[in-house]
């Protein structure tokens, strides 16, 4: 050890060095966000709760073509579907579980129709695992509840691609 060191940490230069950062902060503005009341910006390509769209006649989009099914790499999408009388298919089961979901965004992107959105909703929960198992009856009802919401996400992320 040299003197320059021992002078060093006799006089806790180390520590001084410290306290002056700190001081530095302490005056500047600061940048805290008091949430829920105030809120920070969100990407229009942010990508939160899924929900299934409806067509404004208020009959389903998804046709069971089961690419968001296969294109998903956390295997958290299940479809069942079956033809309906008029020739047409629909989904009889369609069911995400946000535990295994990375939300990457890939069902969205692979849908033909538009029929699974992932929506600007983070403030979701579940105290059980059960609780982030969505059906489709709850994806609709997503779906439902934040249509006007995802219509303009929609309008706006066109603009980036």
């Amino acid at each position: 050890m040299g003197a320059k060191d021992f002078i060093g940490s006799l006089f806790l230069k180390e520590l001084l060095q410290g306290m002056a950062v700190t001081a530095g902060y302490f005056f500047k503005p600061k940048i805290t966000v008091q949430y829920p009341e105030e809120k920070t910006p969100m990407s229009p390509r942010f990508r939160g709760l899924h929900a299934l769209r409806r067509y404004p006649n208020g009959e389903e989009r998804c046709i069971s073509c089961k690419l968001c099914e296969a294109v998903c790499p956390a295997m958290a999408i299940t479809i069942e579907g079956a033809e309906r009388e008029d020739g047409s298919r629909r989904t009889t089961r369609y069911d995400i579980d946000l535990t295994k979901c990375i939300f990457c965004g890939f069902c969205e992107e692979a849908c033909p129709v538009d029929a699974i959105v992932e929506t600007h909703i983070f403030e979701y929960h579940g105290e059980t695992r059960g609780d982030l198992y969505y059906t489709k009856q709850m994806l609709l009802a997503n779906g439902d509840r934040y249509e006007a919401e995802i219509a303009k996400n929609r309008e706006l992320d066109a603009k980036y691609r």
